[in-house]
Order: structure tokens, then C-alpha cells, then sequence
């Protein structure tokens, strides 16, 4: 195989005997509203915060309408930022909807608590849309670190409306899935294990339901990478990702099932080669230029954070690749 000087991650499995990572058929949409949020967490690969201004326009939002119906997606995946700050938001929800897609929203819980976006809970349930949200910890003191002062009573709060909009009980189809992203310099626990412990605490402690966990390992890049230099710790990360690789999570990478459009309508492979500015078949391009070619066989782009989602058990957009042993 040919040596790729400037990318290990293409020689680590050149070595294995692929030529190159080729995607699936793209059945997921997934679709970054903007890179305005709430909050400013600290692990944060798109960077997103209170004083970033980008965000999709009416006229993107038109072309990935027009992609769902035009491609036959199966899933819509909406994140940001916060996407329900994005004014749209709601029309692409229930357009999709509409089409009989599943949708998805990656929700950070305190948006609930953002002027107008007071009645989230109802108007996701409304439309059975499945919703992931983000908890560092059951406890104040590790998710308040992460996210901010108050971050954690807001979000119990948050969890309860959607607790009482009909959300994680075991007699609806309203799924609340959660995400615990490692406060630092380490890989998630196993999944398996991690979340029958969060939902025996959750429930114990606040009378509180969700139906899974998903882990997800930080990737090095954005704020976090920025974290990793201002701390030390970045060549023992890295050297870690890379020493944690493991083939048999190559497979289940979201990028061979997804394919993901910028906030501008620029496409990529990923939500995390979005950040890196690093286009879905290695060139610009749009979303209204999308074919049919595109969505099944496409080179992905690659890089050294490629690394983070190939490490232990895998990590991906729904948790762990490998669902069984944990890493170190």
C-alpha cells in the first residue's frame, strides 16, 4: 500500500490491507444548525457558544428538505451548537417528520430554559422525535466543571419536563437517550456498565428516567485539542489514541453510514471533519450539488483524530461501536 507521510491513521490501516476508508449507503442525514449555543462547554469540538453568529439560513434549510425527499434518507440527525436556536429548526423537524423519517436532536437540556424554547419537551414529543441529550455526571460538582455554574440543576430540571412530556417511560415509544463525554485526558468507561449505574442514580436520587447511554470519546480536536496543549496533555492523548486503535471498530464508524451538511451547506463525512474543514470527497461541495454517487462508496476523508473514534471500543454519533469490555 501506498504511504501516506502527512496521515497516520491511512498507513495504520493501510497496514491491515485497506486502500483507503469507503463509506457504506448513507442512510443518516446529519444536519449542523449553527454553531450558536447556549453554553460554552469545555470539550467542545465545534466550538460553539453564546457569541458565535453562524447559523443555516432559510435557503440551506430548503436544499436539505429537498435532499430528504429527493435521496430517501432514513434519518434525520440535528445538532449544532444548539439547533433549536436555529429560527428553522421546527419547520426541517416536522417537514421530515412528515416524510416518515426518524428524527434525532442533539439537545443540551438548558436550552429549555432560552426564551421561546420553553415548550421543547412538548413539541418533541408532538413529533416522537427521538432525543439525545448531554449529562457529564449524575452528580453537580463533575457536570458543573464541564458545562458551567448551574448547568446541572437546570438540567434535572430539563430531564424532568421531559420525564413528564412522556420521555424514557417504559409505556411510550419516546426515546431520551443520554451522552457522557470523559471530563478530561481519558476514555469513557464500558457503556454497558456506566449506564445501568446512571440510571440507578438518576432514578434513586432524583426520580428521574432515560432509555440508553451513549459514551463518546473527546475528540482532539477544537477546544478540547486547545485544553490538551494549555494542559500538557496532548502527546500522551494522542499517543494513547493511537496506541488504543482497534480494527474491529473500523465497520461500525458513523461516517460510512452518514453523511453530514455545514451549517453553510458544505458536506462532509463527519460532523468532527466538518470542524476541520475537511470536505466529503476530498473536494468543496454543496449540498444542492449532492448525487447519488455520493452517498454510497465515497472515499471519507481522514486525519490523526481519526483515531478518537477507533480507539478501545469505538465512538461514534450512538455511543460505543463495541458494545461488550470497556477501556482503559
Amino acid at each position: 500500500m501506498n504511504a501516506h507521510p502527512d496521515n497516520a491513521f491511512e498507513n495504520r490501516i493501510a497496514e491491515l490491507g485497506f486502500s483507503g476508508l469507503y463509506s457504506d449507503r448513507a442512510t443518516t442525514l446529519q444536519v449542523n444548525m449553527g454553531k450558536v449555543c447556549n453554553q460554552a462547554c469545555k470539550h467542545c469540538h465545534v466550538d460553539a457558544g453564546p457569541n458565535r453568529t453562524e447559523s443555516m439560513n432559510r435557503e440551506t434549510i430548503d436544499q436539505v428538505i429537498h435532499a430528504l425527499h429527493a435521496f430517501h434518507f432514513e434519518t434525520l440527525d440535528i445538532t449544532g451548537g444548539a439547533p433549536e436556536l436555529n429560527p428553522y429548526f421546527r419547520l426541517l423537524a416536522t417537514e421530515a417528520v412528515q416524510m416518515g423519517m426518524h428524527v434525532m436532536v442533539r439537545h443540551n437540556f438548558t436550552v429549555q430554559f432560552t426564551p421561546g424554547c420553553e415548550d421543547l419537551p412538548q413539541f418533541f414529543s408532538s413529533l416522537g422525535m427521538e432525543v439525545i441529550a448531554s449529562l457529564p455526571y449524575f452528580l453537580q460538582q463533575q457536570t458543573d466543571a464541564q458545562r458551567g455554574r448551574g448547568v446541572f440543576a437546570q438540567s434535572l430540571q430539563a430531564m424532568r419536563r421531559l420525564n413528564e412530556a412522556g420521555y424514557g417511560q417504559e409505556d411510550t415509544n419516546l426515546l431520551l437517550n443520554l451522552v457522557y463525554n470523559p471530563a478530561g485526558a481519558f476514555f469513557p468507561p464500558a457503556q454497558e456498565a456506566l449506564e445501568q449505574e446512571f440510571k440507578r442514580e438518576l432514578l434513586q436520587r432524583y426520580q428521574l428516567k432515560f432509555n440508553h447511554l451513549y459514551t463518546l470519546t473527546n475528540m482532539p480536536i477544537s477546544r478540547f485539542l486547545h485544553w490538551l496543549q494549555q494542559s500538557g496533555n496532548e502527546a500522551r492523548y494522542l499517543k494513547k489514541l493511537k496506541q488504543s486503535f482497534n480494527p474491529a471498530a473500523l465497520p461500525g464508524l458513523m461516517c460510512r453510514s452518514t453523511l453530514n451538511v455545514g451549517w453553510d451547506g458544505k458536506l462532509y463525512d463527519c460532523d468532527f471533519n466538518q470542524m476541520l474543514e475537511l470536505p466529503a470527497g476530498g473536494e468543496t461541495m454543496r449540498l444542492e450539488h449532492l448525487t447519488e454517487e455520493m452517498l454510497q462508496g465515497r472515499r471519507i476523508a481522514t486525519g490523526e483524530h481519526c483515531f478518537g473514534c477507533t480507539a478501545g471500543c469505538g465512538s461514534s454519533c450512538g455511543g460505543a461501536i463495541i458494545q461488550t469490555g470497556g477501556v482503559a
